[in-house]
């Protein structure tokens, strides 16, 4: 299994953004694309991170648990650099 930190990024802006179009945005990325790269973590991780509708985001709790654990990795791969 192989995530990006630009996946770890793309997730952690959605996620304190909830909302695709200006995560998308934030990230310099097409609203279709963005979508596709979040996807794409998802079925890596074999998780649903997201409730969606049309109107609303959020995280799932599994969303919010992976969380935690991304913004750690993406603190200590910052710190590294």
């Amino acid at each position: 299994m192989e995530i990006s930190t630009r996946e770890l990024r793309a997730f952690l802006t959605l996620a304190e953004e909830n909302n695709f179009t200006r995560a998308a945005a934030l990230c310099h990325l097409s609203q279709p694309a963005f979508s596709a790269l979040i996807k794409a973590l998802e079925d890596t991780l074999g998780l649903r991170l997201f409730d969606r509708s049309t109107r609303h985001v959020e995280l799932t709790p599994e969303g919010r648990d992976f969380a935690v654990s991304a913004r750690r990795v993406m603190s200590e791969f910052e710190d590294a650099i």
